[in-house]
C-alpha cells in the first residue's frame, strides 16, 4: 500500500494530533493562531520573541484601506452574495507584484544580496557600506531596490520603525532587517532624493530573518490580507459601498472611438 507521510494533520477514531501533539489537549485553547501559523509552516515551535514579531508581521499587512484587493472582495461579493469563498478568493487573487508581493520580492531581494557576500559586516559602517553598492548597482541597472518607496507614505511607513523596533526588543533583528535599515539610512546620497522604506518591504525582511521559507513570504501576506478581507465584507454588510463603486464606473462611462492595436514594428 502506498504511504503519504505528514508530520501535521492526522485523525484516528479517538484523536486528532498536530504537529504531533493532540489538537483538543495541547493546541485547543493553548496555542495562538499566529504562533500555530509559523508552527505549522517551519514544523518548529517559535520562541515568544519570535511570534510577537511573526504577529506584528500579520498586523501590519492585515488591512491597508480601498486597496483593489478589498474593492475587489467587495464588489465580488455584490455579484455573488452567495459565494463568500468567491469574494475572499477574488481578493487575495489580487494580491501581486503591485501589491502585497513586495513583501516576497524584499526578502528575496535582500537574501540574494546576503548570500552572494563572502562575510556578513559586523556593524552599522559595514551595513552601510554593503547598501551603498547594493542601491548603486540597482541604480546601474536601472532597477528599482524592492521594498523602497511608498505611493501613501511618501514622508514614512509608520509601520517600518515600529516592527524593526518590536524585532530589536526580541533579539531577533538579523542581516536581511539590518542590509534593509542600511538602506534606508544610505539612499538618498546616491537616488539624490528620500525614499520611506515600505511596510510591507520591512515585512519581508522581518519574515526573512525569522527563518521563514523565501517562497512562502507572499503566502504569510495573504495570510495577513485574510483577515483584512473577512473584515471588508463584514463592513460591506452593515454598511455597503460596492454598488456605490459599481455605479460610479456604470454611470460615468464614455463611449469612444475604436484605439485599434497597433503591433511593434521592428
Amino acid at each position: 500500500m502506498p504511504e503519504y507521510p505528514t508530520a501535521l494533520g492526522a485523525a484516528s477514531k479517538d484523536e486528532i494530533t498536530l504537529l504531533g501533539h493532540s489538537l483538543a489537549n495541547d493546541v485547543m485553547g493553548e496555542v495562538g493562531f499566529g504562533e500555530l501559523a509559523f508552527w505549522l509552516a517551519t514544523q518548529r515551535r517559535p520562541t515568544p520573541g519570535e511570534t510577537r514579531v511573526f504577529e506584528a508581521v500579520l498586523a501590519a499587512l492585515a488591512d491597508h484601506g480601498y486597496t483593489p484587493t478589498a474593492i475587489i472582495s467587495r464588489l465580488s461579493y455584490l455579484s455573488a452574495p452567495d459565494s463568500v469563498q468567491g469574494a475572499l478568493a477574488a481578493g487575495l487573487l489580487a494580491g501581486g507584484s503591485r501589491f502585497l508581493g513586495v513583501t516576497e520580492d524584499c526578502g528575496r531581494f535582500l537574501h540574494d544580496v546576503l548570500v552572494a557576500q563572502e562575510q556578513l559586516p559586523t556593524d552599522d559602517a559595514g551595513w552601510d557600506d554593503l547598501a551603498r553598492a547594493t542601491v548603486q548597482t540597482q541604480r546601474e541597472a536601472k532597477k528599482f531596490v524592492p521594498g523602497l518607496g511608498h505611493h501613501v507614505h511618501k514622508d514614512g511607513d509608520p509601520r517600518t520603525p515600529r516592527l524593526m523596533a518590536i524585532a530589536a526588543e526580541e533579539g531577533v533583528t538579523g542581516p536581511h532587517l539590518a542590509l534593509f535599515a542600511a538602506i534606508g539610512r544610505v539612499h538618498p546620497e546616491i537616488l539624490g532624493k528620500t525614499l520611506p522604506l515600505n511596510g510591507a518591504g520591512v515585512c519581508g525582511a522581518a519574515l526573512a530573518d525569522l527563518g521563514l521559507p523565501l517562497e512562502l513570504l507572499r503566502a504569510f501576506a495573504l495570510l495577513a490580507r485574510t483577515a483584512g478581507l473577512i473584515g471588508q465584507l463584514a463592513e460591506e454588510l452593515r454598511h455597503p459601498v460596492a454598488n456605490d463603486i459599481f455605479l460610479s464606473v456604470d454611470l460615468n462611462n464614455r463611449p469612444v472611438d475604436p484605439d485599434p492595436y497597433v503591433p511593434e514594428s521592428f
